[in-house]
């Protein structure tokens, strides 16, 4: 089969791959959608060891397909089935899983190979992160990955019908949050910057644009915006220190912050501990998904509660994937379609 594999840093190939056979607990999907993720961009660049500990290994890890394969002792899933898959497992028997916080799982199983024609997917995975589609189509069900992230965010923060919320970063997370937010009954604002991107967004329609450039005062607007009391939330989905601050200061009194997008190893914020204190402000971090949010997610977009459909700016086949990645690093694209 053809596949695109990571070998290292900088080093992307397309390659001849054999099919791969489902040994026992596991299934093999043939890919029949897939999505780009800033996150490819950076492992790409600099690779990740806990994402992709072994090298070579098959590319890309948002997708949805069908299954063409059961291995002995898999009775859920059969040939034929439509699913959508995360692209990871937790374990279910560390401290934070039996907390209920699978998320933070400390074997946590990371699966990649959206890029490839076929992918086997491990027992572990089969068994907590696999979900049967019903009608969504293949090129939304690869969103549940993503979804299922930004529902976490939206969750950490509790959020409730009628609040407002204030997403910093208007990149594919960012709409996702807002998107989940919006369907939450909330007040969304998108702070972002002039260009393509933010006319897309507006064009969505998931809530208000401030843009950052025309400004010199983006916590003065969104205050302005909420009758100068803050957002009820802010959330940040660059992970920038200086956003991650700026998410602080907009926030209103007693109003949570969530951080969203992951800052560089080393990087470091300054809190106001006066409002930290006096203000009761809530500052919590969102990490990755569980088994229970992927489920809801593919439930979001089979409903169609949540359509994301308009994030996807190209369409391309596997030998587009390098051109696909370039596109996002340039941010010349919010996703890229890829179909096998």
């Amino acid at each position: 089969m053809r596949a695109v594999v990571f070998h290292g840093p900088g080093d992307l190939r397309d390659e001849l791959v054999p099919v791969p056979d489902p040994a026992p607990g596991e299934i093999v999907l043939r890919i029949d959608a897939a999505l780009t993720c800033g996150t490819d961009v950076k492992v790409r660049r600099r690779g990740h060891p806990v994402m992709i500990p072994r090298v070579p290994t098959v590319f890309g890890h948002e997708f949805a397909g069908t299954v063409t394969a059961v291995g002995a002792g898999v009775a859920r899933i059969h040939e034929g089935d439509r699913v959508a898959a995360a692209n990871s497992a937790p374990c279910g028997e560390c401290r934070h899983c039996l907390a209920r916080r699978p998320n933070l799982c400390e074997d946590l199983l990371f699966v990649n190979g959206a890029y490839g024609e076929y992918i086997a997917l491990p027992p572990r995975l089969v068994a907590k992160n696999v979900v049967r589609l019903r009608r969504a189509p293949a090129s939304r069900a690869a969103f549940a990955e993503p979804l299922a992230c930004a529902m976490l965010g939206i969750e950490r923060a509790r959020v409730e019908a009628g609040q407002s919320v204030a997403v910093f970063g208007h990149g594919p997370l960012g709409c996702l949050l807002g998107m989940v937010a919006a369907a939450r009954k909330c007040r969304v604002v998108l702070v972002g910057k002039a260009g393509w991107r933010l006319d897309r967004v507006r064009a969505l329609g998931i809530g208000e644009c401030i843009d950052a450039t025309a400004t010199a005062d983006v916590i003065g607007e969104l205050r302005a915006l909420t009758g100068g009391h803050g957002p009820d939330v802010t959330i940040d989905a660059t992970g920038r220190p200086e956003v991650w601050e700026q998410a602080m200061a907009a926030v209103g009194r007693g109003g949570s912050v969530v951080f969203f997008g992951g800052c560089a190893p080393g990087t470091s914020v300054q809190v106001d501990t006066r409002r930290a204190h006096y203000e009761e402000l809530t500052l919590v971090g969102a990490f990755h998904h569980t088994p229970e949010l992927i489920r809801q997610a593919v439930e979001a977009l089979e409903s169609g509660i949540v359509a994301p459909d308009g994030l996807v700016t190209h369409q391309m086949r596997l030998d587009g994937v390098h051109t696909a990645l370039n596109l996002m690093q340039n941010g010349n694209a919010l996703k890229v379609l890829i179909e096998p």
